[in-house]
């Protein structure tokens, strides 16, 4: 049987969306709710996958290692509220320096998790603040659900698991 996941964008989902690049550990800051909702989608069987857009690197503002101590606090501070992040996906490209595959509105990085976890793509979906989102969501072929930049996602996580693709089966 197939897996079912929730993939998320990162800045303005997880964490606060300030306007400017958030690469350092001091500015991360987790959006309201954000620890129970994920805790309710993982009890009701979701694999959780992070998909986020990291141009900030391809243009020198930061760098991979900058990424890489974000997450790991990132993952640290979700595991010490029980919740498991599957995986963190992410894109270093701009537009500016090239046309690339993996940065959203494309799919690759969905493809790519939905291949490596056998993941079920009609029982997936997507949570995303930008309408980039909602367009790699649908061409990686997973439901996606809209969100206001740093709204809290419990109406999503409602929405969600009302469906059939949050029952276990």
């Amino acid at each position: 049987m197939q897996n079912k996941a929730v993939f998320l964008d990162r800045d303005g989902v997880i964490n606060m969306e300030t306007g400017d690049f958030v690469f350092e550990t001091g500015k991360f800051e987790f959006t309201d709710g954000i620890f129970d909702a994920l805790f309710r989608l993982q009890e009701a069987g979701f694999m959780l996958i992070v998909i986020t857009n990291q141009s900030g690197i391809s243009t020198g503002r930061y760098t991979h290692q900058h990424v890489d101590r974000v997450h790991a606090m990132m993952l640290r501070e979700l595991s010490s509220q029980g919740i498991s992040i599957t995986e963190i996906y992410y894109c270093p490209h701009h537009p500016s320096t090239g046309k690339c595959l993996c940065r959203k509105p494309e799919c690759l990085l969905i493809e790519k998790a939905i291949a490596r976890f056998n993941i079920d793509p009609a029982r997936s979906w997507m949570i995303g603040d930008r309408d980039r989102d909602i367009e790699a969501a649908a061409k990686g072929g997973v439901k996606g659900l809209l969100i206001n930049s740093n709204e809290p996602i419990h109406q999503c996580v409602n929405e969600i698991i009302r469906e059939k693709g949050g029952i276990t089966l």
